[in-house]
Protein backbone atom coordinates (compact mmCIF):
# COMPACT_ATOMS: atom_id res chain seq x y z
CA UNK A 1 0.00 0.00 0.00
CA UNK A 2 1.11 3.34 -1.18
CA UNK A 3 2.06 5.76 1.98
CA UNK A 4 1.97 9.57 1.57
CA UNK A 5 5.48 9.55 1.52
CA UNK A 6 5.83 8.19 -1.93
CA UNK A 7 2.34 8.92 -3.98
CA UNK A 8 3.25 11.76 -5.65
CA UNK A 9 6.92 11.16 -6.12
CA UNK A 10 6.37 12.68 -9.71
CA UNK A 11 5.60 15.74 -8.51
CA UNK A 12 9.37 17.50 -7.90
CA UNK A 13 11.40 16.86 -5.39
CA UNK A 14 14.44 18.74 -4.45
CA UNK A 15 16.83 17.04 -5.08
CA UNK A 16 19.93 17.44 -2.70
CA UNK A 17 22.91 18.56 -4.87
CA UNK A 18 20.35 20.68 -6.79
CA UNK A 19 19.39 22.24 -3.74
CA UNK A 20 23.25 22.53 -2.01
CA UNK A 21 24.09 23.93 -5.84
CA UNK A 22 20.65 26.77 -5.56
CA UNK A 23 21.91 27.37 -2.44
CA UNK A 24 25.65 28.85 -3.63
CA UNK A 25 24.08 30.00 -6.80
CA UNK A 26 21.76 32.03 -4.78
CA UNK A 27 24.04 33.57 -2.24
CA UNK A 28 26.36 34.65 -5.08
CA UNK A 29 23.38 36.12 -7.29
CA UNK A 30 22.07 38.30 -4.13
CA UNK A 31 25.51 39.84 -3.54
CA UNK A 32 25.88 40.19 -7.65
CA UNK A 33 22.18 41.69 -7.76
CA UNK A 34 22.44 44.24 -4.79
CA UNK A 35 25.26 45.86 -6.48
CA UNK A 36 23.90 45.82 -10.03
CA UNK A 37 20.42 47.02 -8.32
CA UNK A 38 22.35 49.71 -6.82
CA UNK A 39 23.87 50.46 -9.74
CA UNK A 40 20.71 50.04 -11.72
CA UNK A 41 18.79 52.77 -9.16
CA UNK A 42 22.46 55.01 -9.57
CA UNK A 43 22.56 55.06 -13.09
CA UNK A 44 19.55 53.97 -14.79
CA UNK A 45 17.44 55.92 -12.96
CA UNK A 46 19.49 59.47 -13.61
CA UNK A 47 20.08 58.49 -17.20
CA UNK A 48 17.99 55.64 -18.63
CA UNK A 49 14.69 56.81 -17.73
CA UNK A 50 15.71 60.36 -18.53
CA UNK A 51 16.29 60.01 -21.98
CA UNK A 52 13.46 56.90 -22.08
CA UNK A 53 11.08 59.74 -21.09
CA UNK A 54 12.87 62.59 -23.42
CA UNK A 55 13.11 60.37 -26.04
CA UNK A 56 9.07 59.52 -26.05
CA UNK A 57 8.19 63.17 -26.21
CA UNK A 58 8.62 65.98 -28.45
CA UNK A 59 10.92 67.73 -26.98
CA UNK A 60 14.92 67.35 -27.49
CA UNK A 61 16.58 65.29 -24.66
CA UNK A 62 18.03 67.34 -22.15
CA UNK A 63 21.76 66.93 -21.40
CA UNK A 64 22.67 64.67 -18.21
CA UNK A 65 24.19 66.56 -15.02
CA UNK A 66 27.90 65.62 -15.28
CA UNK A 67 27.74 63.71 -12.37
CA UNK A 68 25.62 61.09 -13.62
CA UNK A 69 27.04 58.40 -14.92
CA UNK A 70 27.13 57.13 -18.77
CA UNK A 71 25.53 53.95 -19.39
CA UNK A 72 26.02 51.72 -22.35
CA UNK A 73 23.57 49.83 -24.25
CA UNK A 74 25.88 46.38 -23.35
CA UNK A 75 26.04 47.99 -19.90
CA UNK A 76 22.58 48.49 -19.57
CA UNK A 77 21.57 44.85 -21.25
CA UNK A 78 24.02 43.28 -18.57
CA UNK A 79 22.69 45.02 -15.59
CA UNK A 80 18.81 44.23 -16.28
CA UNK A 81 19.94 40.39 -16.96
CA UNK A 82 21.92 40.51 -13.91
CA UNK A 83 18.79 39.88 -11.87
CA UNK A 84 17.75 36.92 -13.74
CA UNK A 85 18.14 33.47 -12.65
CA UNK A 86 19.59 32.64 -16.28
CA UNK A 87 21.71 35.98 -17.05
CA UNK A 88 23.64 33.97 -20.11
CA UNK A 89 20.36 32.59 -21.70
CA UNK A 90 18.80 36.16 -21.18
CA UNK A 91 21.38 38.59 -22.74
CA UNK A 92 22.46 35.85 -25.30
CA UNK A 93 18.53 35.94 -26.75
CA UNK A 94 17.48 39.66 -26.54
CA UNK A 95 21.24 40.57 -28.03
CA UNK A 96 19.78 39.19 -31.20
CA UNK A 97 17.49 41.74 -31.89
CA UNK A 98 18.51 45.17 -33.48
CA UNK A 99 16.33 47.20 -31.78
CA UNK A 100 18.38 45.96 -28.14
CA UNK A 101 21.06 48.70 -28.87
CA UNK A 102 19.21 50.58 -26.21
CA UNK A 103 19.54 51.76 -22.25
CA UNK A 104 15.77 51.75 -21.52
CA UNK A 105 14.74 48.99 -19.60
CA UNK A 106 10.98 48.68 -20.95
CA UNK A 107 11.93 47.99 -24.68
CA UNK A 108 14.62 45.34 -23.07
CA UNK A 109 11.54 43.84 -21.35
CA UNK A 110 9.60 43.48 -23.91
CA UNK A 111 12.05 42.01 -26.42
CA UNK A 112 12.44 39.82 -23.68
CA UNK A 113 8.36 38.75 -24.01
CA UNK A 114 9.17 38.84 -28.07
CA UNK A 115 11.95 36.18 -27.21
CA UNK A 116 9.58 34.03 -24.84
CA UNK A 117 6.17 34.11 -27.25
CA UNK A 118 8.94 32.93 -30.44
CA UNK A 119 10.24 30.09 -28.14
CA UNK A 120 6.72 29.18 -26.91
CA UNK A 121 5.03 29.20 -30.06
CA UNK A 122 8.47 27.35 -31.78
CA UNK A 123 7.64 24.16 -29.33
CA UNK A 124 3.52 24.27 -29.05
CA UNK A 125 3.14 21.59 -31.40
CA UNK A 126 5.50 19.42 -30.27
CA UNK A 127 3.84 17.93 -27.88
CA UNK A 128 0.86 16.42 -30.37
CA UNK A 129 4.16 15.53 -32.97
CA UNK A 130 5.40 13.24 -30.15
CA UNK A 131 2.19 11.74 -29.22
CA UNK A 132 1.75 10.62 -32.87
CA UNK A 133 5.16 8.51 -32.13
CA UNK A 134 3.53 6.25 -29.17
CA UNK A 135 0.47 4.02 -28.50
CA UNK A 136 1.16 4.41 -24.60
CA UNK A 137 -2.44 6.27 -23.25
CA UNK A 138 -0.78 7.48 -20.12
CA UNK A 139 1.74 9.12 -22.34
CA UNK A 140 -0.45 10.75 -24.38
CA UNK A 141 -2.26 11.70 -21.62
CA UNK A 142 0.88 13.57 -20.32
CA UNK A 143 1.76 14.89 -23.53
CA UNK A 144 -2.27 16.30 -24.01
CA UNK A 145 -1.63 18.27 -20.70
CA UNK A 146 1.21 19.60 -22.11
CA UNK A 147 0.18 20.59 -25.16
CA UNK A 148 -2.68 22.62 -23.22
CA UNK A 149 -0.32 24.18 -20.74
CA UNK A 150 1.71 25.89 -23.37
CA UNK A 151 -1.58 26.82 -24.96
CA UNK A 152 -2.30 27.99 -21.75
CA UNK A 153 1.46 30.00 -21.17
CA UNK A 154 1.28 31.52 -24.62
CA UNK A 155 -2.00 33.14 -23.81
CA UNK A 156 -0.89 34.63 -20.95
CA UNK A 157 2.61 36.20 -22.66
CA UNK A 158 -0.06 37.37 -25.22
CA UNK A 159 -1.41 39.31 -22.23
CA UNK A 160 1.53 40.50 -21.02
CA UNK A 161 2.63 41.92 -24.29
CA UNK A 162 -1.04 43.54 -24.66
CA UNK A 163 -0.53 45.34 -21.99
CA UNK A 164 2.45 47.26 -22.41
CA UNK A 165 0.63 48.55 -25.35
CA UNK A 166 -1.31 51.06 -22.84
CA UNK A 167 -1.84 53.68 -25.63
CA UNK A 168 -1.43 57.68 -25.55
CA UNK A 169 2.15 57.14 -25.17
CA UNK A 170 1.94 56.55 -21.60
CA UNK A 171 5.05 55.02 -20.16
CA UNK A 172 3.86 51.35 -18.45
CA UNK A 173 5.89 52.91 -15.59
CA UNK A 174 2.58 55.17 -14.94
CA UNK A 175 0.11 52.47 -15.31
CA UNK A 176 -1.33 50.02 -13.08
CA UNK A 177 -0.29 46.92 -14.92
CA UNK A 178 2.72 45.74 -13.07
CA UNK A 179 0.98 43.15 -10.71
CA UNK A 180 -0.71 42.08 -13.71
CA UNK A 181 2.63 41.41 -15.41
CA UNK A 182 4.03 39.40 -12.53
CA UNK A 183 1.03 37.23 -12.33
CA UNK A 184 0.42 36.05 -16.10
CA UNK A 185 4.10 35.73 -15.92
CA UNK A 186 3.72 33.78 -12.70
CA UNK A 187 1.07 32.03 -14.21
CA UNK A 188 2.91 31.31 -17.37
CA UNK A 189 5.66 29.89 -15.70
CA UNK A 190 3.47 27.83 -13.62
CA UNK A 191 2.14 26.17 -16.39
CA UNK A 192 5.26 25.15 -17.98
CA UNK A 193 6.08 23.44 -14.50
CA UNK A 194 2.84 21.60 -14.53
CA UNK A 195 3.50 20.19 -17.71
CA UNK A 196 6.78 19.11 -16.49
CA UNK A 197 5.09 17.79 -13.21
CA UNK A 198 2.61 15.74 -15.51
CA UNK A 199 6.22 14.11 -17.44
CA UNK A 200 7.51 13.40 -14.29
CA UNK A 201 4.28 11.37 -12.58
CA UNK A 202 4.98 8.83 -15.25
CA UNK A 203 7.70 7.83 -12.70
CA UNK A 204 5.28 6.67 -10.29
CA UNK A 205 3.82 3.89 -13.51
CA UNK A 206 7.11 2.86 -15.15
CA UNK A 207 10.43 3.99 -14.42
CA UNK A 208 11.25 3.86 -18.23
CA UNK A 209 8.78 6.13 -18.53
CA UNK A 210 10.62 8.77 -17.31
CA UNK A 211 13.74 7.97 -19.23
CA UNK A 212 11.66 7.75 -22.64
CA UNK A 213 12.58 9.26 -25.31
CA UNK A 214 9.35 11.00 -25.96
CA UNK A 215 9.69 12.63 -23.03
CA UNK A 216 12.80 13.45 -22.71
CA UNK A 217 12.61 14.94 -26.35
CA UNK A 218 9.92 17.30 -24.93
CA UNK A 219 11.52 18.14 -21.62
CA UNK A 220 15.17 19.09 -23.24
CA UNK A 221 12.93 21.29 -25.72
CA UNK A 222 11.53 22.99 -23.15
CA UNK A 223 14.77 24.42 -21.24
CA UNK A 224 14.75 27.43 -23.34
CA UNK A 225 11.05 28.30 -22.83
CA UNK A 226 11.39 27.87 -18.90
CA UNK A 227 14.64 29.55 -18.57
CA UNK A 228 13.53 32.86 -20.76
CA UNK A 229 9.93 33.08 -19.29
CA UNK A 230 11.49 33.35 -15.49
CA UNK A 231 13.96 35.61 -17.35
CA UNK A 232 10.96 38.17 -18.58
CA UNK A 233 9.69 37.85 -14.92
CA UNK A 234 12.69 38.60 -13.26
CA UNK A 235 13.02 41.56 -15.30
CA UNK A 236 9.23 42.79 -14.52
CA UNK A 237 9.63 41.95 -10.62
CA UNK A 238 13.47 43.58 -10.06
CA UNK A 239 13.76 46.22 -12.72
CA UNK A 240 10.34 47.20 -13.41
CA UNK A 241 9.08 47.74 -10.40
CA UNK A 242 12.09 49.02 -8.66
CA UNK A 243 11.99 51.81 -11.22
CA UNK A 244 8.57 52.54 -10.27
CA UNK A 245 9.67 52.60 -6.54
CA UNK A 246 11.80 55.18 -7.35
CA UNK A 247 10.34 58.51 -8.75
CA UNK A 248 8.01 57.09 -11.44
CA UNK A 249 4.42 57.29 -10.17
CA UNK A 250 2.32 54.01 -9.88
CA UNK A 251 -1.05 54.01 -9.32
CA UNK A 252 -0.81 53.21 -5.22
CA UNK A 253 -3.12 50.90 -3.47
CA UNK A 254 -5.36 52.34 -0.13
CA UNK A 255 -6.30 50.20 2.51
CA UNK A 256 -10.06 49.78 2.85
CA UNK A 257 -11.21 50.20 6.44
CA UNK A 258 -14.38 48.61 5.70
CA UNK A 259 -14.21 44.76 7.00
CA UNK A 260 -16.96 43.79 4.43
CA UNK A 261 -16.12 45.60 1.48
CA UNK A 262 -14.63 43.85 -1.56
CA UNK A 263 -11.92 44.92 -3.93
CA UNK A 264 -12.66 44.99 -7.27
CA UNK A 265 -12.09 42.52 -9.61
CA UNK A 266 -14.94 43.00 -11.84
CA UNK A 267 -17.69 45.19 -12.53
CA UNK A 268 -20.11 47.04 -9.67
CA UNK A 269 -22.74 44.82 -11.17
CA UNK A 270 -20.70 41.34 -10.28
CA UNK A 271 -21.06 42.62 -6.67
CA UNK A 272 -24.25 42.81 -6.66
CA UNK A 273 -24.70 39.44 -8.38
CA UNK A 274 -22.60 37.97 -5.74
CA UNK A 275 -24.73 38.62 -2.84
CA UNK A 276 -28.56 39.18 -4.46
CA UNK A 277 -31.20 36.65 -3.37
CA UNK A 278 -33.28 36.89 -6.67
CA UNK A 279 -31.03 36.99 -9.51
CA UNK A 280 -32.02 36.65 -13.28
CA UNK A 281 -30.01 33.81 -14.99
CA UNK A 282 -29.14 33.49 -18.51
CA UNK A 283 -29.77 29.79 -17.96
CA UNK A 284 -31.04 27.34 -15.45
CA UNK A 285 -29.57 24.09 -15.03
CA UNK A 286 -32.02 21.63 -13.66
CA UNK A 287 -31.63 17.57 -13.48
CA UNK A 288 -35.24 17.47 -13.71
CA UNK A 289 -36.19 19.03 -16.81
CA UNK A 290 -37.68 22.27 -15.19
CA UNK A 291 -34.47 24.64 -16.32
CA UNK A 292 -33.20 25.45 -19.73
CA UNK A 293 -31.15 22.72 -19.96
CA UNK A 294 -30.21 19.70 -17.78
CA UNK A 295 -26.82 19.22 -17.20
CA UNK A 296 -23.91 21.93 -16.47
CA UNK A 297 -21.96 20.97 -19.56
CA UNK A 298 -24.69 22.13 -21.47
CA UNK A 299 -24.80 25.34 -19.90
CA UNK A 300 -21.33 26.21 -20.25
CA UNK A 301 -21.50 25.65 -23.68
CA UNK A 302 -24.01 28.71 -24.09
CA UNK A 303 -21.21 31.10 -22.48
CA UNK A 304 -20.16 33.61 -25.05
CA UNK A 305 -16.28 33.63 -25.42
CA UNK A 306 -14.26 36.58 -23.54
CA UNK A 307 -17.58 38.15 -22.72
CA UNK A 308 -17.20 41.67 -21.05
CA UNK A 309 -20.73 41.54 -19.07
CA UNK A 310 -21.49 38.86 -16.54
CA UNK A 311 -23.14 35.77 -17.82
CA UNK A 312 -25.30 33.95 -15.03
CA UNK A 313 -25.80 30.34 -14.46
CA UNK A 314 -28.24 29.37 -12.21
CA UNK A 315 -27.61 25.38 -10.71
CA UNK A 316 -30.39 23.85 -9.17
CA UNK A 317 -30.34 21.69 -6.47
CA UNK A 318 -29.37 18.32 -6.83
CA UNK A 319 -26.12 16.13 -8.15
CA UNK A 320 -24.90 16.52 -11.26
CA UNK A 321 -22.79 13.40 -12.15
CA UNK A 322 -20.42 14.97 -14.84
CA UNK A 323 -17.10 16.74 -15.59
CA UNK A 324 -17.23 20.37 -16.08
CA UNK A 325 -14.95 22.63 -17.75
CA UNK A 326 -14.56 25.89 -18.15
CA UNK A 327 -11.76 26.99 -21.08
CA UNK A 328 -10.02 30.38 -20.83
CA UNK A 329 -12.59 31.82 -23.19
CA UNK A 330 -15.40 31.49 -20.70
CA UNK A 331 -15.15 34.86 -19.12
CA UNK A 332 -16.93 36.81 -16.16
CA UNK A 333 -19.03 34.00 -15.45
CA UNK A 334 -21.26 33.57 -12.38
CA UNK A 335 -22.30 30.09 -11.48
CA UNK A 336 -24.68 29.61 -8.35
CA UNK A 337 -26.44 27.01 -7.01
CA UNK A 338 -28.64 26.02 -3.73
CA UNK A 339 -26.39 25.73 -1.00
CA UNK A 340 -23.08 23.96 -1.03
CA UNK A 341 -25.06 21.13 0.34
CA UNK A 342 -27.88 21.35 -1.96
CA UNK A 343 -26.37 21.55 -5.53
CA UNK A 344 -23.45 19.09 -6.15
CA UNK A 345 -21.31 18.42 -9.05
CA UNK A 346 -19.69 15.08 -8.72
CA UNK A 347 -16.96 12.66 -10.81
CA UNK A 348 -14.73 10.37 -10.11
CA UNK A 349 -11.28 10.91 -12.45
CA UNK A 350 -8.34 9.64 -10.39
CA UNK A 351 -4.77 8.84 -10.60
CA UNK A 352 -4.89 5.55 -10.12
CA UNK A 353 -7.28 5.11 -13.31
CA UNK A 354 -4.55 6.69 -15.74
CA UNK A 355 -5.53 10.31 -15.76
CA UNK A 356 -2.67 12.76 -15.15
CA UNK A 357 -3.07 14.72 -12.02
CA UNK A 358 -4.44 17.61 -13.87
CA UNK A 359 -7.10 16.34 -15.62
CA UNK A 360 -8.72 14.82 -12.73
CA UNK A 361 -10.67 17.43 -11.74
CA UNK A 362 -14.55 17.15 -11.23
CA UNK A 363 -14.54 21.14 -12.20
CA UNK A 364 -11.73 23.18 -14.15
CA UNK A 365 -12.01 26.54 -14.73
CA UNK A 366 -9.62 29.01 -16.46
CA UNK A 367 -11.45 31.89 -17.64
CA UNK A 368 -10.81 35.24 -16.25
CA UNK A 369 -13.42 36.51 -13.58
CA UNK A 370 -15.11 33.45 -12.68
CA UNK A 371 -17.28 33.50 -9.30
CA UNK A 372 -18.90 30.90 -7.84
CA UNK A 373 -21.47 30.50 -5.04
CA UNK A 374 -22.98 27.39 -2.42
CA UNK A 375 -22.32 25.31 -5.20
CA UNK A 376 -20.51 21.57 -4.13
CA UNK A 377 -17.68 19.99 -5.64
CA UNK A 378 -16.76 16.39 -5.01
CA UNK A 379 -14.40 14.09 -6.23
CA UNK A 380 -15.88 10.12 -5.25
CA UNK A 381 -12.71 8.45 -5.99
CA UNK A 382 -11.67 7.53 -2.57
CA UNK A 383 -8.08 7.58 -0.86
CA UNK A 384 -7.18 4.22 -3.10
CA UNK A 385 -7.06 5.91 -5.80
CA UNK A 386 -4.41 8.28 -4.80
CA UNK A 387 -4.86 11.74 -6.69
CA UNK A 388 -8.33 13.33 -7.59
CA UNK A 389 -9.18 16.68 -7.83
CA UNK A 390 -12.54 17.89 -6.85
CA UNK A 391 -11.94 21.71 -7.86
CA UNK A 392 -8.89 22.99 -10.26
CA UNK A 393 -8.85 26.80 -11.12
CA UNK A 394 -6.42 28.81 -13.33
CA UNK A 395 -8.89 31.51 -13.19
CA UNK A 396 -7.20 34.98 -12.61
CA UNK A 397 -9.18 37.43 -10.59
CA UNK A 398 -11.53 34.66 -8.92
CA UNK A 399 -13.91 33.78 -6.36
CA UNK A 400 -15.51 30.92 -4.55
CA UNK A 401 -18.23 32.35 -1.62
CA UNK A 402 -20.00 29.75 0.25
CA UNK A 403 -18.59 26.62 -1.66
CA UNK A 404 -17.84 23.45 -0.49
CA UNK A 405 -14.75 21.22 -2.50
CA UNK A 406 -14.54 17.47 -1.03
CA UNK A 407 -11.97 14.68 -1.41
CA UNK A 408 -9.27 12.80 -0.22
CA UNK A 409 -6.18 13.71 -1.86
CA UNK A 410 -5.45 16.52 -3.73
CA UNK A 411 -8.91 17.81 -3.45
CA UNK A 412 -8.92 21.72 -4.48
CA UNK A 413 -6.32 22.65 -7.25
CA UNK A 414 -5.34 26.60 -7.04
CA UNK A 415 -3.24 26.06 -10.08
CA UNK A 416 -2.01 29.46 -11.02
CA UNK A 417 -3.59 33.29 -10.73
CA UNK A 418 -5.25 35.43 -8.10
CA UNK A 419 -7.85 33.58 -6.05
CA UNK A 420 -10.11 34.29 -3.22
CA UNK A 421 -12.27 32.24 -0.80
CA UNK A 422 -14.66 33.19 1.60
CA UNK A 423 -16.61 31.29 3.87
CA UNK A 424 -15.65 27.21 1.95
CA UNK A 425 -15.62 24.64 3.27
CA UNK A 426 -12.33 21.85 1.77
CA UNK A 427 -12.10 18.17 2.74
CA UNK A 428 -9.19 15.46 2.06
CA UNK A 429 -5.80 13.79 3.03
CA UNK A 430 -3.30 14.69 1.26
CA UNK A 431 -1.93 17.61 -0.23
CA UNK A 432 -5.45 18.62 -0.22
CA UNK A 433 -4.92 22.43 -0.85
CA UNK A 434 -2.19 22.43 -3.33
CA UNK A 435 -0.78 24.27 -6.29
CA UNK A 436 1.04 27.40 -7.47
CA UNK A 437 -1.82 30.15 -7.34
CA UNK A 438 -1.52 33.80 -5.39
CA UNK A 439 -4.63 32.84 -3.18
CA UNK A 440 -6.07 33.81 0.01
CA UNK A 441 -8.29 31.71 2.48
CA UNK A 442 -10.42 33.54 4.72
CA UNK A 443 -13.39 32.00 7.22
CA UNK A 444 -13.07 28.83 5.82
CA UNK A 445 -13.42 25.58 6.77
CA UNK A 446 -10.25 23.06 6.39
CA UNK A 447 -11.09 19.59 7.40
CA UNK A 448 -8.60 16.55 7.39
CA UNK A 449 -10.38 13.51 6.90
CA UNK A 450 -9.12 9.70 7.44
CA UNK A 451 -6.75 9.07 5.19
CA UNK A 452 -5.10 5.21 3.98
CA UNK A 453 -3.48 3.10 6.64
CA UNK A 454 0.05 4.30 7.05
CA UNK A 455 -0.70 7.84 5.58
CA UNK A 456 -0.12 10.86 7.27
CA UNK A 457 -2.16 14.25 6.31
CA UNK A 458 -0.71 16.90 4.63
CA UNK A 459 -3.18 19.81 4.34
CA UNK A 460 -1.18 22.27 2.07
CA UNK A 461 1.92 21.89 -0.55
CA UNK A 462 2.41 25.43 -2.04
CA UNK A 463 4.11 24.42 -5.64
CA UNK A 464 6.08 28.19 -5.89
CA UNK A 465 9.33 27.18 -8.03
CA UNK A 466 10.69 30.62 -8.99
CA UNK A 467 11.58 33.06 -6.36
CA UNK A 468 10.18 35.81 -8.79
CA UNK A 469 6.67 34.18 -8.78
CA UNK A 470 3.98 36.21 -6.35
CA UNK A 471 2.15 33.42 -5.82
CA UNK A 472 1.61 31.78 -2.77
CA UNK A 473 -1.23 30.13 -0.30
CA UNK A 474 -2.52 32.43 2.92
CA UNK A 475 -5.03 31.07 5.29
CA UNK A 476 -6.79 33.77 7.74
CA UNK A 477 -9.11 33.74 10.10
CA UNK A 478 -10.18 29.44 9.29
CA UNK A 479 -11.17 27.17 11.72
CA UNK A 480 -8.95 23.56 11.01
CA UNK A 481 -11.12 21.01 12.49
CA UNK A 482 -11.40 16.87 11.98
CA UNK A 483 -14.04 15.66 9.38
CA UNK A 484 -14.85 12.82 11.44
CA UNK A 485 -12.59 10.94 13.75
CA UNK A 486 -8.66 11.29 12.67
CA UNK A 487 -6.04 8.81 14.04
CA UNK A 488 -3.50 9.51 11.36
CA UNK A 489 -0.93 12.28 12.08
CA UNK A 490 -2.15 15.83 11.07
CA UNK A 491 0.72 18.62 9.37
CA UNK A 492 -0.33 22.16 7.98
CA UNK A 493 1.62 21.60 4.90
CA UNK A 494 4.97 20.35 3.08
CA UNK A 495 7.15 22.78 1.25
CA UNK A 496 6.23 20.98 -2.96
CA UNK A 497 9.11 23.38 -4.30
CA UNK A 498 12.17 25.14 -3.86
CA UNK A 499 10.44 28.65 -2.83
CA UNK A 500 6.87 27.16 -1.65
CA UNK A 501 5.43 29.82 0.56
CA UNK A 502 2.77 29.48 2.82
CA UNK A 503 0.93 31.33 5.73
CA UNK A 504 -1.51 31.06 8.23
CA UNK A 505 -2.52 33.52 10.20
CA UNK A 506 -5.55 34.23 12.77
CA UNK A 507 -6.66 31.10 12.25
CA UNK A 508 -8.02 28.41 14.76
CA UNK A 509 -5.91 24.70 14.90
CA UNK A 510 -7.12 22.43 16.59
CA UNK A 511 -5.41 19.98 18.94
CA UNK A 512 -5.20 16.80 16.38
CA UNK A 513 -2.65 19.00 14.58
CA UNK A 514 1.31 17.34 14.86
CA UNK A 515 3.02 19.78 17.56
CA UNK A 516 5.94 19.95 14.64
CA UNK A 517 3.15 21.66 12.99
CA UNK A 518 4.77 21.47 9.75
CA UNK A 519 6.39 18.55 7.16
CA UNK A 520 9.19 17.52 5.30
CA UNK A 521 8.65 17.03 1.50
CA UNK A 522 11.24 14.81 1.25
CA UNK A 523 11.87 12.66 4.73
CA UNK A 524 15.76 12.58 4.45
CA UNK A 525 16.30 16.10 4.70
CA UNK A 526 14.85 19.34 5.46
CA UNK A 527 13.07 21.54 2.64
CA UNK A 528 15.66 24.12 1.26
CA UNK A 529 16.18 27.56 3.15
CA UNK A 530 14.40 29.50 -0.04
CA UNK A 531 10.55 28.58 1.12
CA UNK A 532 9.21 30.98 3.03
CA UNK A 533 6.11 29.57 5.94
CA UNK A 534 4.82 31.14 8.86
CA UNK A 535 2.36 31.52 11.51
CA UNK A 536 0.82 35.04 12.70
CA UNK A 537 -1.61 34.85 16.24
CA UNK A 538 -3.06 31.37 15.78
CA UNK A 539 -5.02 30.18 18.22
CA UNK A 540 -6.82 27.23 19.59
CA UNK A 541 -4.39 23.92 20.76
CA UNK A 542 -2.67 23.29 18.16
CA UNK A 543 -1.31 26.98 17.33
CA UNK A 544 1.46 26.09 19.98
CA UNK A 545 4.51 27.14 18.09
CA UNK A 546 7.31 25.91 20.85
CA UNK A 547 7.45 22.56 19.37
CA UNK A 548 7.36 23.31 15.38
CA UNK A 549 10.06 22.61 12.89
CA UNK A 550 13.18 24.78 13.06
CA UNK A 551 13.25 24.89 8.96
CA UNK A 552 15.38 27.90 7.97
CA UNK A 553 12.73 29.18 5.97
CA UNK A 554 10.11 28.76 8.47
CA UNK A 555 9.05 31.74 10.46
CA UNK A 556 6.79 30.68 14.20
CA UNK A 557 6.42 33.86 15.23
CA UNK A 558 5.56 36.50 12.26
CA UNK A 559 5.72 40.10 12.97
CA UNK A 560 2.81 42.40 11.72
CA UNK A 561 4.45 43.56 8.94
CA UNK A 562 5.80 40.16 8.01
CA UNK A 563 1.86 39.08 7.85
CA UNK A 564 0.81 42.00 6.41
CA UNK A 565 2.32 40.65 3.33
CA UNK A 566 -0.07 38.15 3.24
CA UNK A 567 -3.48 39.47 3.58
CA UNK A 568 -6.10 40.64 0.84
CA UNK A 569 -4.75 44.40 0.43
CA UNK A 570 -1.37 43.52 -0.14
CA UNK A 571 -0.76 40.21 -1.58
CA UNK A 572 -4.13 40.00 -3.47
CA UNK A 573 -4.21 43.69 -4.59
CA UNK A 574 -7.75 43.50 -2.90
CA UNK A 575 -8.48 47.07 -3.49
CA UNK A 576 -8.49 46.73 -6.95
CA UNK A 577 -10.40 44.42 -7.34
CA UNK A 578 -12.53 42.16 -4.75
CA UNK A 579 -15.14 44.87 -3.77
CA UNK A 580 -16.69 44.34 -6.66
CA UNK A 581 -16.90 41.17 -6.42
CA UNK A 582 -20.06 41.98 -3.69
CA UNK A 583 -18.22 38.57 -1.12
CA UNK A 584 -17.77 40.14 2.13
CA UNK A 585 -13.64 40.19 2.99
CA UNK A 586 -11.58 41.63 5.28
CA UNK A 587 -8.60 43.88 3.70
CA UNK A 588 -5.94 43.88 6.08
CA UNK A 589 -5.13 42.37 9.60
Amino acid sequence: MDTVKSVKRGYGKVDEAEDLALKRKTAKRFIYMGLSVAVLVAIIIGSVVAVAVHSRSNNSPKPRPNSTPELTPAASLKTVCSVTRYPSSCISSISKFPASNTTDPEVLFKLSLKVVADELNSISDLPKKLAEGTNDERIKSALGVCGDLFDDAIDRVNATVSAMEVGDGKNILNSTKIDDLKTWLSAALTSHDTCLDALDELVQIKTDYANSTITQNLKSAMVNSGEYTSNSLAIVAKILSTLSDFGIPIHRRRLLNSADSFPHWVSPRARKLLQAKNLTPNVVVAADGSGDVKTVNEAVARVPEKGNTVFVIYVKAGTYVENVLLDKSKWNVLMYGDGKDKTIISGSRNWAKGTPTFQTATFATQGQGFMMRDIGIINTAGPEKHQAVAFRSGADLSVYYQCAFDGFQDTLYPHSNRQFYRNCDVTGTVDFIFGAATVVFQDCTIRPREPLKGQYITITAEGKKDQNQNSGTTIQRCTISPNGNVTAEVYLGRPWKEFSTTVIMQSVIGSFVNPAGWHRWDDKKEPPSTILYGEYKNSGPGSDVSNRVKWAGYKPVMSDAEAARFTVANFLRGGDWLPAMGVPFQQAL
